[in-house]
């Protein structure tokens, strides 16, 4: 027997539809995060697409004030300028990409893709809007980063359209034969 070492463990994905409950737990450990991710994401674009106030150059609660307000503080002042050329434009593909994301995310569609969009719009909000919160953890970008990171890296491995088209390219792998 080897000391300290398991011998009984799994690839996590019980594509036999076997296995112990550390088989189930490993296999549906990201899909709370997913849920999670995919509804707060699609509630944010849709929330800044429903803004009486959000889509504007100016004004209070403005995309444009908000650049504006950040733009010397970021760690990127250079992305807040390319946003400040057309406020309303990029409002709107923060709030599309924040949809795409979601929706991608929440049924499993490219979810991979889909997560390393979130991490990337995560990212640029933290470069810019959150960079200035002291200490670092109150911002809330930076922990919305890191959330993505687990999908971007595993994908979807169940209740997704993901998981779909595997199990019926593998179908018809397996008849092929």
């Amino acid at each position: 027997m080897a000391h300290g070492m398991r011998m009984d463990t799994h690839s996590g994905y019980m594509d036999d539809g076997g296995g112990d409950w550390r088989d189930a737990a490993t296999r549906y450990a990201l899909l709370p995060l997913r849920v999670f991710l995919g509804v707060t994401f699609i509630y944010a674009g849709i929330d800044k697409l429903t803004d009486s106030a959000f889509m504007h150059d100016a004004g209070a609660g403005s995309v444009g004030d908000l650049m504006r307000t950040v733009r010397d503080s970021s760690a990127i002042p250079a992305l807040v300028d390319l946003a400040l050329k057309n406020p309303v434009g990029f409002g709107y593909a923060i709030a599309f990409g924040e949809l795409a994301v979601g929706i991608g995310t929440l049924i499993g569609l490219f979810a991979r893709l889909a997560a390393f969009g979130g991490a990337l719009i995560s990212l640029s909000l933290w470069l810019t809007v959150s960079w200035a919160s002291d200490p670092y953890y109150y911002g809330n970008d930076l922990p919305y980063l890191m959330a993505w990171l687990p999908i971007v890296l595993a994908g979807a491995s169940v209740f997704s359209v993901d998981a779909m088209f595997r199990a019926r390219r593998r179908r018809r792998t397996s008849s092929a034969y």
